[in-house]
């Protein structure tokens, strides 16, 4: 995944700017192949890898000659994925004239333990999963995912809130734990209602329907 930024709607729906987007992720494609330990570039590394025999620093000059407006590349994410029963499934949302480039892009990496699951059904489930990413925005994949400041400072938050409620001790710590988990529903993957699948179940409920475990999944949204 590679985000790159322009100032205007108008000049990302452009020819030039869809060229130069695809031009970033086949070179950057081709540069992680030759340093596998890359796994998210620096600007300046982006810029050195190059994609028929032309680096993106070139890509990006002649982009911004031709569409007039300053253009920026903004993060990238990169795996490669080693385990032989798992899977890799993006979906890209708003693309511009059938091209691999759009408003927004979701990547989710799956494991079955399911040894005759087709690629096929991976391949509909993971994208689903993609699709769902890109609607609801978590920000990570479990409560356990969740880093420690950020969950004391919404608990020290949610306290704040019950301060005058005259409340026990042992009660207000009940609320808190309730809303907590609301806030994991709010903001980790496999807690949240599964947006694309019929009836809205828990994406954990989905992964475990399927023998699908959800490893990891990266966003990128403007």
């Amino acid at each position: 995944l590679v985000h790159v930024q322009s100032e205007t709607d108008f000049a990302s729906r452009s020819a030039s700017f869809v060229d130069l987007v695809q031009h970033v992720a086949n070179a950057t494609l081709r540069y992680d192949a030759a340093h596998a330990d890359a796994i998210a570039l620096t600007e300046d590394q982006i810029k050195e890898a190059s994609h028929n025999d032309k680096t993106v620093q070139t890509a990006l000059e002649e982009a911004i000659v031709a569409i007039r407006e300053n253009l920026g590349l903004a993060n990238n994410t990169q795996w490669n994925v080693k385990d032989a029963n798992a899977v890799l499934v993006g979906y890209v949302h708003g693309r511009v004239d059938g091209s691999q480039a759009g408003s927004a892009a979701a990547l989710v990496e799956l494991t079955t333990t399911d040894d005759a699951m087709e690629l096929s059904v991976k391949q509909d489930i993971g994208k689903k999963l993609a699709m769902h990413i890109v609607a609801a925005k978590p920000e990570y994949l479990d409560a356990e995912s969740v880093p420690s400041h950020i969950v004391d400072g919404e608990r020290n938050i949610l306290k704040s809130q019950l301060e005058d409620s005259n409340k026990p001790p042992q009660v207000m710590d009940k609320i808190v734990n309730g809303r907590l988990r609301k806030f994991y529903e709010s903001v980790c993957l496999i807690e949240q209602e599964h947006l694309v699948e019929e009836g809205n179940p828990k994406v954990k409920a989905v992964a475990k329907d399927n023998n699908v475990q959800i490893n990891r999944f990266a966003l990128i949204s403007i």
